[in-house]
């Protein structure tokens, strides 16, 4: 066959044929005009080196399995070459894996310290949240976990659901001291899981979009976000800056300061509504839901 009807069949790209001819690992046969014609085995030659490399080989680590092939092996990893291929290629994917690990953890702790370092001195725990009401949300701009950014004052068309909340927890890592004693800072992680569980009730409803809000750094947020794998985005603000624009209630305990917790109805830039307190942050997204089924979706409800 032609180089081109083998790279159809094989799904890959002339380009990519000619490099394996120059490695030497796929060599066709020069006719009398100079084509190029390749054996019916280059199609199973090809197929294995391109699944080696998707495991994370190079071309030139895929030699000895494709010479079993060539050679009419049926099976091409009993060969002690391809076990010791195999050994080296995990080897270099754990070292790779711990440099990442590592610097995803540095890189968490330089955000949780500065987070840390944010002691509100001072602050307003925060008016009468009925007056937020008909309020238009600031234009203020976060990253969420995400990594798209978001702006409060831009959120799109339709009815947007913020659910703040106090803190939540890593698995097997102490809070920091006092905070579980702040009232309400319990349940932030089950009330995160019910608004996954309904996420696709409260679009149904008119819920555009939902996002969740607090003063926790983007690494204990994005932690969250994976382990109970959101469909949402968290946003992290740990200056606090909308309680600031807002007056929004917060609760100190020690030298931090976290959100009190509550959920915002945004429409058309502007609060419709304010659920405060909250009770039972389990069971608040079905409150959320209810809210949401007694009115009609905005106009020009778009999933964000």
């Amino acid at each position: 066959m032609r180089v081109g009807e083998l790279a159809r069949r094989t799904g890959t790209t002339v380009r990519a044929l000619r490099y394996y001819e120059s490695a030497g690992l796929v060599v066709p046969r020069r006719l009398s005009n100079g084509y190029r014609e390749y054996d019916p085995m280059a199609v199973r030659l090809v197929a294995q080196i391109r699944e080696l490399m998707a495991l994370g080989l190079t071309v030139e680590e895929t030699r000895p399995f494709v010479e079993s092939i060539a050679g009419g092996a049926d099976d091409t990893d009993v060969c002690a070459a391809a076990v010791a291929t195999y050994r080296s290629t995990i080897t270099h994917l754990q070292e790779r894996i711990g440099l990442l690990s590592a610097q995803r953890d540095a890189l968490d702790a330089r955000l949780d310290a500065a987070a840390t370092q944010v002691v509100p001195g001072g602050r307003a725990e925060g008016g009468d949240t009925a007056e937020l009401v008909g309020v238009r949300l600031p234009p203020l701009s976060f990253y969420g976990t995400d990594g798209r950014p978001v702006d409060l004052g831009a959120l799109g068309d339709g009815r947007s659901v913020i659910f703040v909340y106090p803190l939540t927890g890593r698995p097997g890592v102490d809070l920091p001291n006092g905070l579980l004693e702040i009232h309400g800072a319990r349940g932030s992680t089950e009330q995160a899981a019910w608004f996954r569980d309904h996420h696709a009730e409260l679009r149904a409803a008119g819920a555009a979009r939902v996002y969740g809000l607090s003063a926790q750094s983007t690494g204990y947020q994005r932690e969250l976000a994976h382990r109970l794998r959101l469909p949402y985005p968290l946003i992290p603000d740990p200056r606090l800056t909308l309680a600031d624009a807002l007056r929004l209630p917060t609760r100190t305990a020690g030298d931090m300061t976290v959100y009190e917790r509550l959920t915002l109805i945004v429409a058309d830039g502007k609060v419709e509504h304010v659920f405060h307190p909250i009770p039972d942050p389990a069971s608040h997204p079905l409150d959320v839901m209810r809210w949401l089924t007694k009115r009609r979706p905005a106009s020009g409800s778009v999933a964000a």
